[in-house]
């Protein structure tokens, strides 16, 4: 995409201040409604640092018995009141969807996230649960919690997909709630309305698209870190000066946040069967990584091409 721009001129009307949503920001205060599996854990704890050097507040959400992430519109308006009673400047992070703060009558925040290959990222979730770290820190924070089954546990995601077992059905339409259901990635940027639950639809990703394009500041992509930073670095400064600088610096320790020694490789096969299903919210993924190419290349940095 960068180098379609560059041969076709296009690059010379890109404009950073018109791809910058965070003018549009009416508080310094940063959502970042965090899509699982995408290296946010990692992207958290970046936001940790950056809250020393940088001088602002720090919030998250505490580990939950059942992480919901789609609630009605009281609780919307109950969490974003709650995020907007922070003193500024300050970030929250929290698993959930979209939430329109405007539509509450409440500031617009600052809002990001990362995404990540679909197709990575929900075999990535796969083999999360069933690590047993998971279930010692889950067992540790709920001690009455059940043990899953062990031939649950045990079971690969090649031997699921390809006996097409009820959770490794990636059905085109079909709503399928519960703790486990992480396939849509667009659901985090699509909302919590009833359109936005069937599975690889064209509505939940026109909504997604819309989200990212009105409200967010930068989706950064998980492929793609070093342009994310750079992004985020120019487009958000307050916040984000110096996070390449201090990610380098500590690559080690941050690429070794939730990495899991249980997960086997994938055929390239098996997640090819399952991208044929994944077709729209790929799409989302690319759009987001087009978006952010699009803000860096509107930067006009004399080292991208290098």
């Amino acid at each position: 995409m960068m180098r379609q721009l560059k041969d076709s001129g296009e690059i010379d009307t890109l404009s950073a201040q018109s791809l910058n949503n965070t003018m549009k920001a009416e508080k310094e205060l940063i959502f970042f409604n965090r899509v699982p599996k995408v290296g946010s854990q990692t992207f958290m704890e970046l936001l940790r640092n950056l809250a020393i050097k940088n001088d602002f507040g720090f919030h998250r959400d505490h580990i939950q018995r059942v992480e919901t992430i789609r609630i009605p519109p009281a609780e919307q308006l109950g969490l974003a009141t709650m995020i907007n009673s922070y003193s500024t400047p300050s970030v929250y992070i929290k698993h959930i969807c979209f939430i329109n703060f405007t539509q509450y009558s409440l500031p617009e925040p600052i809002y990001v996230n990362i995404v990540r290959d679909p197709v990575e990222r929900v075999i990535s979730w796969y083999y999360y649960v069933r690590a047993p770290w998971y279930y010692v820190e889950r067992k540790q924070a709920f001690p009455d919690i059940p043990l899953p089954d062990p031939q649950w546990l045990k079971k690969d995601f090649e031997t699921c997909v390809l006996r097409g077992d009820r959770e490794c059905q990636y059905i085109e339409g079909e709503t399928k709630e519960g703790i486990g259901d992480h396939r849509r990635q667009t659901l985090f940027f699509c909302g919590h309305g009833d359109a936005c639950t069937p599975f690889n639809t064209v509505g939940a990703l026109q909504r997604a698209k819309k989200a990212v394009e009105k409200h967010y500041a930068v989706v950064g992509v998980l492929e793609d870190l070093n342009s994310t930073l750079t992004v985020l670095e120019h487009y958000i400064p307050r916040f984000f000066k110096g996070a390449s600088k201090i990610y380098h610096e500590q690559v080690e320790r941050f690429q070794k946040i939730n990495r899991n020694a249980f997960k086997p490789p994938v055929s390239e096969e098996v997640k090819e069967l399952v991208r044929r299903n994944f077709t729209r919210e790929i799409e989302f993924y690319h759009f987001c990584r087009q978006r952010l190419h699009r803000q860096l290349l509107a930067l006009k940095l004399p080292d991208v091409y290098r």
